[in-house]
């Protein structure tokens, strides 16, 4: 039995697959894409050096589960905790990071704890900075606002998946006037998250900032690939509109195979 879309579905399977292996090899050869500034991300040495010069803590949040469509965002905060990591053992900040599920606490402990080994400063990593207050969303967010009330932290970086505990402790933040930085891909939180912060990552910003931080030939040459063929999705809507407009339903047919 035909199943309309299985073939052309296999072509561009195909042709993305051989897209991204040839940008990727490029990348490897010193050949990769550019990725644009992203200011947020530019922005980490600014708050991470606030911190050391107000001699207060940087407090540091991850959202996401890890079994779900969350995981990526929360890979992401990973990935640039372990660069905040690596700052703030160089200039002795205290790093205070709130996992928002259980799950969260070996992944952190371990990335904190690796980043102050590779800088020397071993002696200066504190597990019990690292604190954990509960998988409920509310509860969760109360234990933040506890701790930067408490802390006064000079800066607040959120990374992640969020729901409505977002605006609960950036409020807080805003309060305590910390300097913020805050990325999700959940749309509905991008307007809480560009209001209260310093500095935003939108969307597929937050996935390309792993790449543009550690300048990893596969993530960026994995970027690269999906610009191009995110460009060759674009014209194929743009030429079946003109085409259907004009009463040729070739491509229609063509992509329906």
């Amino acid at each position: 039995m035909l199943i309309a879309g299985r073939y052309s579905s296999l072509v561009f399977l195909l042709a993305f697959s051989i897209i991204t292996f040839y940008i990727i090899q490029r990348s490897r050869r010193g050949k990769a894409p550019q990725i644009r500034k992203l200011p947020a991300i530019d922005a980490i040495d600014e708050v991470v050096g606030r911190a050391a010069e107000m001699g207060r803590p940087l407090i540091y949040t991850v959202g996401g589960v890890l079994d779900n469509v969350e995981a990526p965002q929360a890979i992401t905060g990973f990935t640039i905790l372990d660069y905040v990591a690596h700052k703030t053992a160089k200039t002795g900040v205290d790093l205070i990071i709130c996992p928002r599920f259980a799950t969260h606490i070996p992944i952190v402990t371990d990335i904190v704890r690796e980043a102050y080994r590779a800088e020397g400063t071993l002696d200066l990593f504190k597990p019990e900075r690292i604190q954990y207050y509960s998988d409920t969303q509310f509860a969760f967010a109360t234990g933040v606002m506890g701790a930067i009330a408490r802390e006064r932290p000079a800066s607040f970086i959120m990374i992640g998946a969020w729901w409505a505990e977002a605006l609960m402790f950036l409020e807080t933040a805003v309060i305590y006037g910390a300097m913020s930085i805050g990325g999700t891909a959940n749309t509905h939180q991008i307007p809480w998250i560009v209001l209260c912060t310093s500095y935003t990552l939108f969307g597929e910003e937050m996935f390309a900032a792993g790449a543009y931080l550690s300048k990893d030939p596969i993530s960026v040459g994995t970027i690269g690939a999906t610009d191009i063929e995110r460009y060759i999705i674009i014209s194929l809507i743009l030429l079946g509109v003109i085409l259907v407009t004009m009463g040729i339903p070739f491509l229609n047919r063509l992509l329906s195979m």
